[in-house]
């Protein structure tokens, strides 16, 4: 069976397991540098980025995130998670993680009245329809070289052409 962590220090960590054993996977909570030990996929799920940090910092699960995808294991970050993984990101000195070669900036969409939700074509995918809702979410500003952009804000929207899927090697 297919294993996938889930880091687990906060936000909706639960959800991602529930839909995980729902695919056929078994989710691991990761809260320990230990529990990444024989994963298949690490998903570091959406949560509030100053608290997320700060529990990073004190389990010292960054660098063996960072060894986990330079291995190959996939590692994919939703909404604080694609903060995590930034290399830069705008009004932060340093980066949580640091191992995707993206600008972002937090909360850039607006605030939580600001939320929305659109359909986004995802190629990598297999095409058609993806329905994306954003909620506070942070918004790719720079993409580096060697980072491809699976997914952009449609022509419908006034934020459009905004990358809202990347990807580096084994890091979404």
């Amino acid at each position: 069976m297919t294993i996938i962590g889930v880091l687990a220090l906060q936000g909706d960590f639960a959800e991602h397991g529930t839909r995980l054993e729902e695919l056929g996977a078994e989710p691991r909570r990761v809260r320990l540098p230990e529990d990444l030990d024989g994963l298949d996929g690490l998903i570091i799920p959406g949560g509030e980025t100053t608290t997320f940090g700060r529990l990073l910092s004190l389990y010292g699960l960054a660098g063996p995130v960072r060894r986990l995808a330079d291995s190959g294991v996939p590692v994919w970050g939703t909404c604080a998670g694609l903060i995590a993984l930034a290399e830069r990101v705008v009004g932060r000195d340093r980066p949580l993680i640091g191992m995707l070669d993206v600008e972002v900036e937090r909360n850039a969409y607006g605030r939580q009245v600001d939320s929305f939700e659109t359909d986004i074509d995802v190629p990598a995918l297999g095409g058609g329809a993806f329905h994306a809702v954003f909620i506070r979410a942070p918004k790719i500003v720079g993409v580096g070289p060697g980072v491809e952009v699976l997914a952009s804000l449609p022509a419908n929207e006034v934020r459009a052409g905004s990358p809202v899927a990347v990807r580096r090697g084994p890091v979404l």
